[in-house]
């Protein structure tokens, strides 16, 4: 008989992170910056947890994040090192807010 459940296989990720020391360095140090946005420590906590060895689907739960979201940043690290952390530019038009209006009530 064949059953339609699926098992959970936790995913191994291809992107195997090794740190060299001066990475680890601002890593750490981004993790720990309050003032930094949010998004950029969360990329650098998502890439020390990646180097300890732990799979996509259990930072994600550290993080309260979606695996999806550390994936990305796993192989952006992996392909580009720290400069695959920051901001790519976006494709199409930039945001534009429109003028705020003065409500004098």
């Amino acid at each position: 008989m064949v059953t339609t459940e699926r098992l959970f296989m936790p995913r191994k990720s291809p992107f195997n992170i090794i740190l060299s020391p001066d990475e680890e360095r601002e890593l750490i140090s981004r993790a720990n910056k309050y003032r930094l946005p949010y998004f950029k420590v969360a990329r650098a906590k998502m890439i020390l947890l990646a180097a300890q060895g732990l799979g996509n689907d259990e930072i994600a739960d550290k993080l309260s994040t979606r695996r999806e979201v550390v994936s990305k940043w796993r192989k952006r690290f992996f392909e580009e090192r720290l400069e695959g952390l920051e901001e790519h530019p976006r494709p199409g038009r930039p945001r534009s807010f429109p003028p705020r209006s003065h409500d004098p009530n």
